[in-house]
């Protein structure tokens, strides 16, 4: 049994994900709504269930448009429900129909984007040299069966995390499927795979990875390789952090659910890959995805709280991410109390991009990674945003910030230039983008939340320093007519303290939803 969108409708839905549609017949706008109706009532058979569905849409449809026109999805196995596309007056009618729990449009959610298992000091038979050798010749080791699956952006079955050498035949337990797409196969790792034609499900773009379990966004991957992802020895990132990649339960198999696409991640695609791991039998169900903290809805309108809720009653645990909204109180998400909430922290490995200045060559600390092609002798010009400001800006609070329109290119150019900053990543960009077509060589930006946790910037030089940090900086700045700096390329640091701490980005306690609750339950790497 699957819960795939309705054949026939894959072409509609890319457009129904863009925005509302207006029927022609009945002139009303038309929305896709979930209609969820809570657990499958028992002896309740699958045609059972689809024949009620068509019923209830029947019902407030007449004919215009058709059942067939209107549906898109169906949940059959745990939980019963659909998704189709009504109209708000529709909407309404269903809403009071018999049997009907919850109807809500269906909403977009967003994404929450190594040595980690080394510094948990992981030594278990399922991380060790050797690790799936040991396992494949213990029997009684329950980790090598177990299926973890995972909802998010798909996958890349070609990376080395999920080789699949050594690994004993597939449990005859599992129940899913891999579906098949281009450049895709499941191996005795990755057990299962599907998706739930996201964004352009048209057969014939071979082009578009939305019509496969691929992931083209890489996320699904990380979080993948993160919970079960064999060892690969030698690997770092362009150099940096060398050593030994695994993941959490190196003998556990992967099942993914693409549930996530370049548009963000539909209700009714969650709800979707809930209903398959549960008819799957995955053992967990891990989601790195939510609501904004700034639009929570209730329990009964959430996907992800109806579908973990019924897959914990199917006896699977389900992990969740706690968001990237953090610092703020108050910003946790995915908080219902069947939920295993889990926030972001921190590792002993640093990632110092220092600043050098000139004089007696003093070091500032800085966190980032970068390959900074600047000499590391302190010899570049350094100026702070405030004193490039340009006649066109109102202030120096602008011009410290390095605010677009409040830098004087003249000034700036061939410098090094020292930007206070707040915590807005797409911001950043639009900064070091003005910058660079302004001329500067390289950017300091003073943010202490952001020092805990490195950016990269690969070819730009770019670091983050505390306000401890640009106090010296300034200080230095104004004992000279000409300073200089430099900033160094990104080194490594390990067994770095304090460790470890929440992320300044992970999302903070109490729920308004559960305050009585401790949300996040648990802190860990990823």
């Amino acid at each position: 049994m699957t819960c795939l969108p309705v054949s026939g409708l894959f072409p509609l839905l890319c457009l129904l994900l863009l925005g509302c549609e207006v029927d022609g017949q009945a002139g009303k706008p038309r929305d896709v709504y979930v209609v969820y109706m809570g657990a499958v009532p028992r002896q309740a058979s699958e045609d059972i269930l689809e024949e009620t569905h068509h019923q209830i849409l029947a019902s407030v449809l007449q004919g215009k448009p058709s059942v067939e026109e209107s549906l898109i999805r169906q949940f059959k196995h745990g939980f019963s429900g659909f998704a189709a596309r009504l109209s708000k007056e529709e909407a309404d009618a269903i809403r009071k129909k018999e049997g009907v729990v919850s109807v809500f449009v269906d909403p977009i959610y967003q994404l929450h984007t190594t040595r980690s298992w080394d510094f948990l000091q992981q030594t278990s038979v399922e991380t060790d040299s050797g690790s799936i050798a040991k396992a494949a010749s213990s029997p009684s080791s329950g980790a090598f069966d177990s299926i973890i699956g995972l909802l998010d952006t798909g996958i890349w079955p070609e990376s080395e995390s999920f080789n699949d050498n050594g690994m004993s035949p597939i449990p005859k337990r599992w129940n899913g499927t891999c579906e098949k797409g281009s450049d895709f196969n499941c191996n005795k790792k990755i057990i299962g795979a599907r998706h739930y034609n996201l964004e352009d499900p048209s057969p014939t773009n071979s082009a578009n990875d939305e019509g496969s379990p691929r992931d083209n966004i890489g996320h699904g991957t990380h979080t993948s390789s993160t919970a079960a992802g064999n060892q690969v020895m030698h690997a770092s990132y362009y150099g940096l952090a060398p050593g030994t990649a695994k993941g959490g339960s190196t003998a556990s198999r992967i099942a993914m659910y693409k549930v996530c696409g370049l548009g963000g991640c539909p209700g009714s695609a969650i709800l979707s890959g809930f209903c398959d791991a549960i008819s799957d039998s995955v053992d967990l169900i891990s989601v790195s995805l939510g609501a904004s903290s700034f639009f929570r809805p209730d329990f009964l309108d959430d996907p992800i709280a109806i579908g973990s809720f019924h897959a914990v009653a199917a006896g699977i645990m389900v992990v969740c991410s706690a968001g990237n909204d953090g610092p703020t109180a108050g910003s946790v998400v995915n908080a219902a109390p069947w939920i295993l909430t889990v926030a972001a922290t921190t590792i002993d490995r640093d990632f110092e991009s220092d600043v050098v200045l000139g004089g007696n060559n003093t070091a500032v600390k800085g966190e980032a990674i970068n390959f900074s092609n600047l000499e590391k002798s302190p010899i570049h010009p350094l100026i702070y945003g405030a004193s490039a400001r340009s006649n066109s800006s109102s202030d120096d609070a602008s011009a410290s910030h390095c605010d677009i329109d409040s830098l004087d290119g003249t000034k700036i150019k061939g410098k090094i230039v020292l930007c206070n900053h707040s915590n807005d990543d797409i911001l950043k960009t639009a900064k070091l983008d003005n910058l660079k077509s302004l001329g500067a060589i390289g950017t300091i930006f003073v943010n202490d939340l952001e020092r805990a946790v490195a950016s990269t910037y690969i070819n730009f030089p770019v670091t983050t320093i505390t306000t401890e940090g640009a106090n010296e900086i300034l200080k230095y700045i104004k004992s000279t007519k000409k300073p200089v700096a430099t900033i160094l390329p990104t080194i490594t640091v390990t067994k770095y303290k304090p460790a470890p701490a929440v992320a300044y980005f992970s999302s903070r306690g109490p729920s308004p939803q559960t305050s009585n609750i401790l949300k996040a339950n648990i802190g860990a790497q990823g």
